[in-house]
C-alpha cells in the first residue's frame, strides 16, 4: 500500500490523539502542529515507524509571530520519507520569553547546525544540544535579528526623500 497524507495523519492521530492539532495540506504537504514538549517524541515516532520512515531532515528554522502572546515563536520541522518520496511538516510554538525546545541532534545529525543557526538568529534554545552556540553572529550580541523587534527603517533619517518611496 502506498504512503498518503491521510494514512500519515491516521497513524500520528492514533499514537498522539488530539494533541495533534491544526492539519492543513498546503501544496501537498501534510502539515501540523504539536506542543513543544512532545517534539521528540514525535519526531521519533515519524523516524522509527517502518511505514512512515521519515529520515531525512530537509530542514528546520524558525518563525515569529509577535500577535501570537504566550506561543511567538514556531519551531518548524521539513522532514522527508526518501523512500516513497513523502514530505511532512511539523510545528511547534514557544513563549519567547522561555524559548525552550528540545533537540533533535539524537535523530537527525544535520540538525546540529540548523539548531545552531535557529537559535542564533531567533533565540530558540535547544536542550539536550551538544554545542548550542552562535554560529554565525558575534558573540557578543545581545539580541536576536530575526524576530520582528526592530523597526523596518530608521525614522530618524534625514538623507531620504519619502517623494522618491511614494510616501509623502
Amino acid at each position: 500500500m502506498s504512503l498518503t497524507n491521510e494514512l500519515i495523519q491516521q497513524k500520528l492521530t492514533d499514537k498522539f490523539g488530539e494533541e495533534l492539532t491544526d492539519w492543513v495540506q498546503p501544496y501537498g504537504m501534510l502539515t501540523f502542529t504539536a506542543p513543544k514538549d512532545l517534539n521528540l517524541k514525535i519526531l521519533q515516532f515519524l523516524f522509527d515507524d517502518p511505514e512512515l520512515k521519515f529520515q531525512f531532515l530537509t530542514d528546520l528554522q524558525a518563525v515569529h509571530y509577535p500577535a501570537n502572546k504566550g506561543a511567538e515563536l514556531a519551531v518548524v520541522y521539513h522532514l522527508h520519507n526518501l523512500s516513497d518520496n513523502i514530505r511532512l511538516r511539523l510545528k511547534v510554538f514557544t513563549d519567547i520569553n522561555t524559548p525552550d525546545v528540545f533537540s533533535a541532534t539524537a535523530l537527525y545529525a544535520s540538525a546540529n547546525f540548523m539548531e545552531r543557526e535557529t537559535y542564533d538568529f531567533f533565540g530558540v534554545n535547544f536542550k539536550g544540544h551538544p554545542n548550542l552556540r552562535r554560529i554565525l553572529n558575534v558573540d557578543e550580541m545581545d539580541y536576536f535579528p530575526m524576530r520582528k523587534e526592530f523597526p523596518l527603517e530608521d525614522q530618524t533619517r534625514i538623507d531620504k526623500d519619502d517623494e522618491m518611496f511614494g510616501r509623502g
